[in-house]
This record gives C-alpha cells, structure tokens and sequence, in this order.
C-alpha cells in the first residue's frame, strides 16, 4: 500500500491510498470464486461456470463489490501507519469510485483529527489560583429554614369573627353558576378551599378581586361572558352569573419555635438539637456550591489559556445533541408543542436554537478536549468502581434501582456506554485540577 498525506489545515488531513495491482487482482479472484458458487447458470454445474461468462454478466457488481471490501481495509491501515485519531473520516461513495483488473487501485479520504494541545499551568509548581469563597452558613438563613418548616407543619383555623378576606387569606367557598336565573348543570362546587391571591381559577373563572374585603357569609356575584365559538352550545355567547359564598374565612395558625416543634419535625429533643442538624446538612450544601464555584472558575481559566482549533465535526454533534435535548423540553412544556407542529416555523426554531447555542457548544468541545488532554497526560482512566458509583448516583437522583438505570445504559449500546464513560473522566479529571489548585488567602 502507498499513502500520501497532505495538510489541509491545523486539524484536516488528506489520506491518498494506492492499493497495489496485485492485492487488487487477489480481491477480484476471490470475489469471483465466491460468486461462481452461489449463482446458478444454466448448462453449468454450481462453480463451474468460466470466469469470462461470469465477467460479462456480474462486472459491474463484482467491481462494488471488491470497492466495499477494500475501502475500509485499507482505510483502516493508512490511519494506523499515519498514527493519526480521527474524528470524522469523509471517504468518497462507492459508487463514484472506479475500479479495474489489472490495474492499482487508488481512493481518497479526508480526516479531520483532534488537535495537538499543549498544556498550560494546571498543577504544581504552576497550579491554578483561585480567589477564595468565604461564604458561611448566617443565623437568617438557617432562621429561613425553620420559616420553611413551620410553614409544613401551619394549620388552618378559623379567623376571629368579622374578618375581612385579605392577600394571602384562605376561605371556604360554595361556587355555583346561573344561566337565564336557572342553575347551569355541572357548574357547581361546594366547599372549595381557596387561598386569595393565589390566581388558581375555579369552574374556570377568575375570583380573587373579587374576594378581597369581603366576611363569612357575604356572597359576591361574578358574570362570565363566553365566545360565540365556545364548543358548549349551551354557552356559546352567553353570559354565566358564578354566585360565590363565603363560607368561612380562614387563617394559617404557625407553630411556636420551641422544643415541641423540633420533635415534631423528626427524631431531635430540642429546638437546639433541630437548629444544628439544619447547620450541618447547610454547611455541606454551602461546601459542594463553593466547591462548583471553583471548578466554574478553573473552567474558564482552562479556555482562556489553550489555544486551538475545535473540530467542526466535535461541535456540529455537540450542538445537535444540545438542540435535541431543547426541543424535548419545549415539548413538554404546556404550550410549546405548537411551536414545532408547522414544519416552516419548526425549521425557524430550530434555527434560532442552534445559532443561540453555537458559542456554548464550541466552549463545552474546547472544555472537553482540554480535560482528555490532561488526563491522558496524567494517566486517568475510569474504573469499573468508578461506573458502579456514578450509576449509584444517578439512580437515586432518578428514583430508580442501579439495576434499572445500568439496564437503560446497555440498551443505548455502545455510543450510551462510551457517552457516560466520557462525562464521568471529564468529572474525574476536573475534579484532579480542583485538588492541585490553590486558593489564595
């Protein structure tokens, strides 16, 4: 075999391969005999047709044939003798590429490769520095958590005679619609707890200015006029009177912070006892938040200080995944389907997605071959321990079982698999650079 390479750029190669006469003709005679045993030509026993009857009939597809085997072949040995990785390989159709007896076989395929980075300070004696996060758990913050509390464990009681509705009030309220005077079937309901100001429509009509000044008993009567297009005919441009009762005002009664609110909230003996669970479990929320803020920053430092060129192919896969994962949350999203049923406004949206979302893309490419960069350099690697843990990890965020989340894993097959191998290094890698560096004060 004769390889060429040719630049084409800092990450772009061009592999010309020459396949010689002779491994050519090998590839035809066995193409041949494959073929002369499995067609059947009349007059001629299975194998024994003569080759020049087989060349006249089969050439064409014989000649695909010997391309489709040989093309990967030894595409696969000019990368190996070049010592060159990969990541996109444009190898010209088959069906454009000629091929003949008796003669070399020549094929073109341009590579684009991961670039060459040379690493900058990231370790002693040139670790990165980081300015330091003094951040500590208040006594506001940890009296926010027992608001928060007392709020889960706040009990409705009835309000003191003559209390008008107010912001933020609950009452008990009978609802019941009037057509033409005559009570509307299906629009009535009794009962029904409502927090003022809270906007949650009932019988899908708006109540709260309505509420605001009014007592226990007070009635209060609300007209709702609908569209002559309703679907209801009964309502199809009509007006519905929604008679609303108040049946009974009611108020939040919060619990008073003391030891007996402790042991309610779970196994403490003391409001004291209750206050330094919450410092703790805070103190570890706080150290893992700094913790992120320091790898963000270590992050940033990285791509300000590597300079190279971002494989297109790396950054077209990145920010198609990314779009993917966008569209799948618009379509969740109540209301945003529509966005993506016509195809023209589809293709706009999309659109508008991938150029929003280009520059992060670039950036998580550049972050990610930084981080492959330095592990190789540093000899990481993920272990089978290293899986099992992350797989723990992600089935309790989830609510699955780890035999649930790895069964999930398999069936993505290999690309799934390489997938969280890959984020796991980034993490492990990320997380060396965050031990060697230093944080100044």
């Amino acid at each position: 075999m004769k390889l060429e390479v040719t630049e084409l750029g800092p990450i772009k190669r061009a592999l010309k391969i020459e396949v010689s006469e002779d491994e050519v003709n090998k590839q035809f005679s066995q193409v041949y005999a494959e073929l002369n045993r499995q067609v059947h030509i009349p007059g001629f026993r299975p194998g024994k047709a003569p080759l020049a009857l087989l060349e006249k009939r089969y050439a064409k597809a014989v000649e695909e044939d010997v391309v489709r085997r040989l093309v990967p072949e030894y595409y696969e040995r000019a990368i190996r003798q070049a010592g060159i990785v990969p990541v996109l390989v444009e190898v010209p159709p088959l069906e454009r590429v000629k091929i003949k007896k008796n003669a070399a076989f020549s094929f073109t395929a341009t590579v684009e490769i991961k670039p060459k980075i040379e690493l900058r300070d990231y370790r002693p004696p040139n670790p990165i520095s980081l300015k330091p996060d003094k951040r500590t758990v208040t006594e506001e913050q940890i009296h926010s958590a027992l608001e928060v509390l007392r709020e889960r464990q706040a009990q409705l009681q009835a309000a003191p005679p003559g209390t008008a509705l107010a912001e933020g009030g609950y009452a008990i309220l009978d609802v019941e619609g009037f057509l033409e005077l005559a009570p509307l079937e299906g629009a009535k309901k009794a009962g029904q707890l409502h927090k003022v100001g809270s906007k949650v429509p009932i019988l899908g009509v708006e109540v709260d200015e309505h509420l605001v000044g009014k007592k226990e008993g007070e009635f209060v009567e609300i007209p709702q006029p609908y569209p002559s297009t309703h679907p209801d005919q009964r309502l199809a441009g009509k007006t519905v009177v929604f008679r609303v009762r108040v049946s009974a005002v009611k108020q939040k009664s919060l619990p008073p912070l003391d030891d007996e609110f402790a042991k309610d909230c779970g196994p403490y003996n003391s409001l004291a006892e209750l206050k330094e669970k919450l410092r703790g479990e805070m103190g570890k929320a706080l150290k893992k938040d700094i913790e992120e803020s320091f790898k963000d920053q270590i992050v940033k430092r990285l791509v300000e200080t590597h300079h190279f060129e971002v494989p297109e192919t790396l950054v077209e896969r990145e920010l198609s995944a990314m779009v993917r994962q966008l569209i799948q949350v618009r379509l969740r999203q109540k209301g945003r389907a529509a966005d993506f049923e016509d195809p023209v406004k589809r293709q706009e949206e999309i659109k508008r997605l991938r150029e929003e979302n280009l520059p992060e893309a670039k950036r998580r490419v550049k972050v990610g071959l930084i981080l492959e960069a330095i592990a190789e350099k540093e000899g990481l690697a993920v272990e089978d321990e290293d899986v099992a843990a992350e797989i723990e990890r992600m089935a309790d965020e989830l609510k699955l079982s780890p035999q649930e989340l790895r069964r999930v894993i398999e069936a993505g097959g290999e690309e799934s698999k390489d997938e969280l191998k890959g984020r796991i290094l980034a993490d492990k890698t990320l997380d060396f650079v965050y031990r060697h560096a230093v944080i100044q004060g």
